[in-house]
């Protein structure tokens, strides 16, 4: 009864509210008077109002300025955003229009208020609320999902394909990666961006659309800074068994699914291959390359991230050896670890076994920690552990510099080797001298200090050649070569020296 009630009070406010009540209004207002006088009249001025407010209207309109709004952007929050995408979904199945929403999340929001504050992050979150805006149409709705994450809802229209939703989502991008000006610093921000039209929605509920949205979103992280991912039937069914990933992960890991895969690092001065870092990479038999954004946490949930770390240390090792034997000169390898390894007591003498039984000097294997694990205090037993690594001769690579506010105190407190300059910094420098200027700085102190850089995240020709002139040690990144599986590198390595040999071509007789 009480559904049938409700039912009927939608579907009164929806004749009431709509464009034809008001053509036919005066008609019956008139037509009343003259089939039943006054008192016809009367009824009509008193039932008119009654039905107006059993239908909500008037409620609807003095609940609209009381919607919650973000008081950083200004926009509007989940449960309104998820209202609104309901009635949309609603008003598409009974008109046939189209329409698609869309997920977008900042890329490295936190390393973002790492380095330059809070405040800063909700300068930017602001800026980036508006270029959104400024970017749809007025009837389009956008709102803040979370600290870096936004929707949006297209009003329904005629045509909206697959190649216009792209479209959009490129020009979404393109409009948050300009620069912003927060403190006289410009700061370049990327996103991700998962989106679901409402042809392909999973089932017929308003809150599915939008899960659905979140999950392409997911997808598309999964791929790297500044994917695009479009809501399929093949990524509903992948998410269907997202429940098992846990145990699906720890068995992976013991069964060898989960291995190292091996991104080259480059010297700026000769071009020479100085070593590879290890990155632990899932191919799932059936799924195939899943990302370490989503199988780390289901391994740190399950405890396993120590034993994680064991796993990449013997591959690694392996490589070097197979290396050796190849008659590749690969001077070392780079092994990430966890917090969760270095609170291990037992670490260096575990390590130092393993590089007793591969018979290789520690002073080829880097151990690279995070900044923050310097930044945030660390504990007793990771101050011991770092300083015992430095003793017995490992390299101390410090990764993602620049976003954890180091100070020099807590960098010489340690047995640091290396400063990995973090891609935030790297992204654009060739083309912005604040960034430029910003590199500089870090590379010079370095210098005083004695430390060797390497600088991650490199993508084009003139980022690498910046950062050789500016005198970055070492270069990484997708502009030199994606990570590969170890049977690659064998090849990638001796077509790259190859590369270094060939003579330059100045020119070609002709005749």
């Amino acid at each position: 009864m009480k559904q049938a009630l409700a039912d009927l009070r939608h579907r009164l406010a929806r004749v009431l509210s709509g464009p034809p009540i008001l053509a036919f209004l005066p008609a019956l207002t008139l037509g009343a008077y003259w089939l039943g006088g006054e008192g016809a009249l009367l009824l009509m001025a008193l039932s008119v109002p009654l039905l107006f407010g059993f239908a909500g209207l008037f409620s609807r309109q003095q609940g609209a300025p009381s919607i919650p709004r973000d008081s950083v952007t200004g926009l509007m929050l989940r449960d309104g955003f998820e209202k609104l995408v309901a009635q949309i979904h609603e008003d598409t199945e009974v008109s046939g229009l189209k329409s698609a929403c869309f997920m977008l999340e900042l890329d490295d929001y936190k390393q973002l208020v790492d380095r330059h504050g809070q405040q800063a992050a909700d300068e930017v979150m602001q800026r980036t609320g508006d270029r959104l805006i400024s970017t749809l149409r007025a009837s389009d709705s956008v709102a803040r999902m979370g600290d870096s994450r936004f929707a949006i809802c297209l009003i329904p229209v005629r045509q909206l394909d697959l190649e216009l939703c792209l479209q959009m989502a490129g020009r979404l991008q393109a409009a948050i990666e300009e620069p912003i000006s927060v403190g006289g610093l410009a700061i370049y921000m990327s996103g991700s961006i998962g989106f679901c039209m409402r042809s392909r929605a999973p089932s017929e509920t308003g809150s599915a659309w939008l899960e659905a949205a979140q999950s392409a979103l997911t997808e598309a992280q999964q791929n790297g800074p500044s994917s695009i991912r479009a809501f399929s039937a093949d990524l509903h069914r992948r998410n269907q068994t997202k429940n098992d990933l846990r145990e699906e992960a720890a068995a992976a890991l013991e069964n060898g699914q989960i291995h190292a895969w091996y991104q080259p690092q480059i010297s700026t001065d000769t071009g020479k291959v100085t070593g590879f870092e290890a990155l632990a990479r899932w191919v799932h038999p059936e799924r195939g390359m899943i990302g370490p954004d989503l199988f780390l946490p289901a391994l740190e949930e399950a405890n396993l991230l120590e034993r994680l770390g064991e796993v990449m240390l013997y591959h690694a090792l392996t490589a070097l050896k197979a290396w050796d034997s190849a008659g590749c000169d690969v001077p070392k390898v780079g092994v990430n670890f966890a917090p969760a390894d270095l609170q291990n007591p037992r670490l260096v003498e575990k390590i130092q076994w393993e590089l007793d039984r591969f018979d290789i000097y520690a002073a080829r294997l880097s151990v690279e920690i995070l900044e923050t694990v310097v930044t945030d205090a660390p504990s007793d037993v990771v101050v011991r552990n770092i300083q015992a690594l430095g003793e017995i001769g490992c390299g101390i690579d410090l990764d993602d510099y620049g976003t954890g506010h180091a100070s020099i105190a807590s960098i010489r407190r340690f047995p640091v080797s290396r400063i990995k300059i973090d891609r935030s910094f790297v992204m654009k420098a060739d083309r912005d001298p604040e960034q430029q200027r910003l590199v500089g700085a870090l590379l010079t102190m370095a210098e005083r200090l004695g430390l060797e850089t390497l600088a991650e995240g490199v993508e084009t020709v003139g980022e690498h050649a910046l950062l050789a002139q500016l005198g970055c040690d070492h270069v990484q990144g997708f502009g030199i070569a994606r990570p590969m599986p170890f049977d690659q590198t064998l090849d990638w390595i001796t077509a790259h020296l190859a590369k270094l040999h060939e003579p330059p071509q100045i020119g070609r007789e002709t005749g």
